[in-house]
């Protein structure tokens, strides 16, 4: 008598709405009214929607931060799970995350040292920091010296020991990425992420966006790197929807500082997650207290967005042509400010401009050369990373006209085109360091080649690349026991083949006594002889078998 009445319940819920599916219990209809809630076509019909509007801007959500989602929209569930239901069902010993999914080939986890407290909580905006306990210490005091062998194998052997040492596995992530072993660098950093939510406090809320990191306790920064580095393999992963719901969650740890400058980076998932109404939701809130028309990223990815909004043919006319007037007002506005933006992005997308905007000066190589240095970097890393969603040709067409317009404006010295050189010239004197932390980390070919000698001249370790100048130091490693300067070349010889040996052990510091000094040189003698037939009575010489030797191996091969 069940079945009939599942049958008829599917049946309505092709034909109802979506409110009333949601008393359905069936798997296939959840999967289902996911994907209607996530249809733009059904979408409440005002700017950025209702739903949207109603969740705080940073609001993370959970099902979003599983990759395993977005790839089953794209390809079908079977094909994304396999044959992988049955096993999870042996893995009990496995905590449920949200972050990263834990694998069968993973060390069995145990606690590492790492803590999570909670500082404090001002103006509903809670404050955590994480913590090094004392076992936690000396094994990161064994990693800085693994790192300062310059050797990889010391890391293998120290994650042979401790398989949760957040450092080492993001150190070694680089090593294997650097490798071309994409498939071991990620999961190298999804069980670093793994060991860090283990770490969590138990009011950490990841979705909430009023939970905050400081970035310059070095504790912290390993959470932060681990997060930006996966949405960095996600989006290659081709699941840039999950990538800008780990750049939100990174944006939400510290939205005022953004230690990683994401700001550069969500323009870029939210196109290409087609997730238009969030950028301009995020450009129309922040614009007036983060002013991010000056960036050119947003200044080029926001009318974008608003043009693609305004082809999508199920919103309304009304609502598509003010997004028209919108994009048009903004591009132009763009292309005055940064005009060094555009040749480049034409030469990437394999787009001949036409004589008149070649042949104009304004957007000519002089304004490439004529930028300040800091300027360069932001141009050249956005073109770089968004120039592959410049190269419809409808979005080719729609820029075209504008351009000539701003040229038509510049020919008739509006007073924009003045106020905006005046801006280049006084602003974008010189980048902070966020923003080459974010270059060094993007690894954009066009924007490290931009990159001052200062930054470029001094070791980076992708364990904490460009630490900040104010760093909150909890705990600081020891210090190595120095020799003496002036023992001679003969006692640190000596040294390398007995650790205890010192030459100058006794030596006296009143340095005017000739005689003490002498005796000191005639003890640190017989000290070094003394030593030598030591060493020389403890060498043990081995006979070579003889032929006649019944015991010996007559055979070599």
């Amino acid at each position: 008598s069940n079945k009939p009445r599942k049958k008829k319940k599917k049946r309505k819920t092709k034909k109802n709405s979506a409110g009333e599916t949601v008393e359905d219990n069936d798997l296939e209809d959840i999967e289902s009214l996911l994907e209607r809630i996530e249809d733009p076509r059904l979408a409440p019909q005002s700017q950025g929607g209702v739903s949207t509007d109603s969740r705080p801007l940073l609001y993370v959500e959970h099902r979003n931060l599983n990759p395993e989602n977005e790839l089953k929209r794209y390809f079908g569930a079977r094909a994304v799970l396999g044959d992988q239901r049955p096993r999870q069902r042996q893995r009990q010993y496995v905590r449920s995350m949200w972050l990263t999914a834990p694998k069968n080939t993973w060390p069995r986890y145990s606690k590492t040292g790492i803590t999570m407290q909670l500082l404090d909580t001002r103006r509903g905006v809670q404050h955590f920091t994480f913590e090094h306990h004392r076992e936690y210490q000396q094994v990161q005091f064994k990693f800085l010296d693994a790192v300062e062998s310059m050797d990889p194998n010391n890391i293998v052997l120290l994650l042979q020991m401790n398989p949760y040492h957040v450092d080492s596995l993001l150190q070694l992530s680089d090593v294997c990425r650097m490798q071309e072993d994409q498939e071991m660098a990620r999961d190298l950093i999804e069980r670093a992420l793994y060991s860090l939510e283990c770490a969590f406090h138990p009011v950490f809320s990841l979705t909430s966006g009023t939970c905050r990191l400081d970035y310059r306790r070095p504790e912290n920064r390993a959470f932060f790197l681990a997060l930006f580095k996966h949405l960095m393999f996600l989006e290659k992963r081709g699941c840039p929807r999950t990538a800008l719901e780990f750049c939100k969650l990174i944006l939400s740890l510290d939205p005022d500082d953004d230690p990683l400058c994401v700001l550069l980076l969500i323009d870029f998932l939210s196109l290409r997650a087609r997730e238009y109404s969030f950028l301009t939701r995020l450009f129309q809130e922040w614009e007036s207290h983060r002013n991010l028309s000056q960036l050119p990223n947003f200044a080029f990815s926001v009318p974008l967005a608003y043009f693609l909004l305004s082809q999508q043919e199920e919103r309304p006319e009304l609502e598509r042509s003010q997004a028209r007037e919108r994009a048009a007002r903004l591009i132009q506005l763009a292309l005055i400010m940064f005009p060094s933006v555009l040749m480049p992005l034409l030469d990437h997308c394999s787009v001949q401009p036409d004589a008149r905007v070649a042949s104009h000066p304004f957007f000519g190589l002089n304004a490439q050369i004529s930028q300040s240095p800091a300027l360069n970097q932001l141009t050249s890393l956005y073109v770089g990373r968004t120039h592959a969603l410049w190269k419809d040709p409808a979005v080719m067409a729609w820029l075209e006209p504008h351009a000539h317009e701003v040229l038509r404006m510049v020919d008739a010295q509006d007073a924009l085109v003045q106020e905006a050189e005046h801006k280049r010239k006084i602003r974008y004197q010189s980048a902070p360091r966020n923003i080459y932390r974010h270059i060094i980390l993007s690894e954009m070919k066009e924007a490290t080649a931009a990159l001052p000698l200062e930054v470029t001249s001094q070791p980076v370790m992708g364990f904490d690349p460009l630490p900040p100048l104010d760093s909150i130091v909890s705990y600081t490693r020891p210090e190595r026991t120095s020799h003496p300067s002036n023992e001679s070349t003969l006692s640190l010889f000596f040294r390398s083949l007995l650790p205890n040996f010192n030459l100058q052990g006794d030596v006296r510091h009143d340095g005017d006594d000739e005689a003490g000094a002498a005796q000191d040189l005639n003890q640190g003698v017989n000290r070094l002889m003394a030593a030598m037939r030591d060493m020389l009575a403890n060498i043990q010489f081995q006979e070579p078998p003889r032929e006649d030797n019944p015991e010996g191996d007559g055979d070599w091969d």
